[in-house]
């Protein structure tokens, strides 16, 4: 080699004929010693007259021994185990995408108090479905709830036997070859999930205590309720519905819980004002919203591939790949119906343009096709736009979109299975509507979107009535001015930065969807001189 590093011509040509000599040795077989054994063993076996036996013996394939079909048991229950695990650990690691979306959607005066309940919910989760809320979801029990093995995931399993071999009670898993624990790990990050959705749409003006509390409630009955009415062989998973992989047990869930609390709690102070006007409380970091919809994407490679809770090559390739193209339809779509209906490419809603789509094909990622996918993409971007609109006009103060996001397009997601499934998975949806599978399916998903918005909506109410009633739900109006990070946990986010004013300036424009519901919030012309 040269001072410089590179490799004088001379070289290059001794380089070339070394790798050509050894292409030609490896090529001509073994080297002329290693057959001299062969040779030589060869007459003397000739010369045995068991020499036939002998011959026989030696070609004759190895018996497939029960010793043999226990390793390769094992080898698959191992493999299937990490791919649960594997993919668990993305969904758990989506806490951390949820904490940067909300906290840079919301003003910086709050972002500690978005952190921390975003921090704490997954703690809470834990606890409660580790308490309760697993054997209410999977033990066997009635239509409705499990009976079986309620308390402390304390029940009969002799997992990871399947199928007929399953002895246990919580048989409502018994088609997933792992052990109990990988399957109690992997549901627990979902029901996880579901309580983080609630934070973003109660930011900026709800106590902690509340949402401890809240959640609590949340991941140890609500949710697991219904996830036994559709995963835990309930009486929605008879009726025939499909939800693969959560738009309505997760997504839906969440956002009608969410909806509930923006409902007793009210709106932000100054979010409206008189004759129904839209006052912009824009968010204070969109590196952080942005990062935080990066990781959600990436985490959601877990959530979709990550439920067939095994590592089924051929299915988990192809949901990834129709759990990426429909968010990025999405993406794609809300984007160009943000420039059409607002002027400019409102950043906040590309963002929930790709989680919408996100949301919406987690129901049918494994029963869709491709092309499918990136249809219910493109409908859920313009979709989310449209409800960030509705919602706002209707007074419903989410500060982050996720009703919008996780209601919605859970619900949309949840009918796109009966209208676009088709019989990709054996003895699942069948074909929906738009491919001759008629209104069968469809009716199910429509039944089971009412069942859990009636049921999940009503005690969710119920619960922060209650909490209302006693606890109390909202923060002081002087608390809620002043920031919840120094009223609620005595630290600010930003100590050796100055806040800014929250008052709307004109050098400041309200961001582009409150414009489009309020046209007063839009900048103005200067006058001609």
């Amino acid at each position: 080699m040269t001072a410089s590093g590179c490799i004088r011509p001379k070289g290059l040509w001794l380089l070339g004929c070394l790798i050509a000599a050894i292409l030609v040795l490896t090529a001509a077989g073994p080297l002329p010693g290693a057959e001299e054994p062969a040779k030589a063993a060869a007459p003397a076996a000739a010369s045995s007259p068991d020499a036939p036996t002998q011959v026989a013996q030696a070609t004759a394939a190895p018996a497939f021994t029960k010793e043999m079909a226990d390793a390769i048991k094992d080898g698959k229950i191992a493999l299937d185990t990490i791919w649960v695990l594997l993919t668990a650990f993305l969904v758990f690691f989506m806490n951390l995408g949820f904490a940067m979306v909300e906290s840079g959607l919301c003003r910086a005066k709050n972002a500690v108090n978005i952190l921390a309940k975003n921090f704490i919910v997954f703690a809470i989760s834990s606890l409660a479905f580790y308490i309760l809320g697993w054997g209410l979801m999977f033990g066997d029990g009635n239509p409705f709830f499990g009976t079986h093995g309620l308390w402390f995931v304390g029940g009969a399993d002799n997992s990871p036997a399947m199928g007929d071999a399953y002895k246990g009670v919580y048989g409502a898993l018994n088609w997933t070859g792992v052990p109990l624990w990988a399957k109690f790990f992997f549901q627990l990050v979902f029901a996880g999930t579901a309580a983080t959705i609630v934070s973003g749409a109660v930011a900026e003006r709800i106590q902690f205590r509340a949402f401890i509390v809240f959640s609590f409630a949340m991941v140890g009955v609500i949710y697991p309720i219904v996830g036994h009415w559709i995963w835990g062989g309930g009486w929605l998973a008879k009726l025939g519905m499909f939800d693969f992989a959560g738009s309505t047990v997760v997504h839906s869930v969440g956002g009608w819980a969410a909806l509930a609390g923006i409902v007793v709690l009210g709106p932000r102070l100054g979010k409206y004002g008189k004759g129904g006007r839209v006052n912009p409380i824009p968010g204070h970091n969109m590196t952080a919203a942005t990062i935080g919809a990066f990781v959600l994407w990436f985490g959601w490679f877990g959530f979709n591939p990550g439920s067939t809770m095994a590592a089924d090559w051929n299915a988990i390739a192809r949901i990834a790949v129709t759990t990426n193209t429909a968010a990025a339809a999405a993406a794609f779509s809300a984007t160009v119906a943000a420039w059409v209906f607002l002027g400019k490419p409102d950043l906040s809603m590309t963002l929930n343009g790709c989680l919408a789509g996100l949301v919406a094909i987690t129901a049918p990622c494994a029963f869709v096709s491709v092309g499918s996918a990136a249809v219910i993409g493109l409908v859920a971007g313009g979709l989310v736009v449209g409800a960030v609109l509705f919602f706002d006009r209707a007074k419903i103060d989410d500060p982050v979109g996720a009703t919008s996001v996780h209601l919605v397009c859970g619900i949309f997601g949840t009918l796109a299975v009966g209208l676009f499934a088709e019989d990709l998975l054996p003895n699942t949806t069948g074909a929906g509507l738009f491919f001759g599978g008629g209104m069968k399916l469809l009716l199910a998903q429509a039944a089971g979107v009412a069942g859990v918005g009636v049921f999940t909506f009503l005690v969710s109410l119920g619960a922060w009535m209650l909490l209302k009633l006693t606890l109390g739900i909202r923060v002081s109006a002087e608390e809620e001015a002043e920031g919840l990070d120094v009223g609620e946990h005595g630290i600010p986010a930003y100590p050796d930065f100055q806040v800014a004013s929250t008052a709307r300036i004109p050098s400041a424009p309200a961001p582009m969807h409150l414009t489009a519901a309020d046209p007063s919030l839009a900048p103005r012309k200067a006058p001609a001189v």
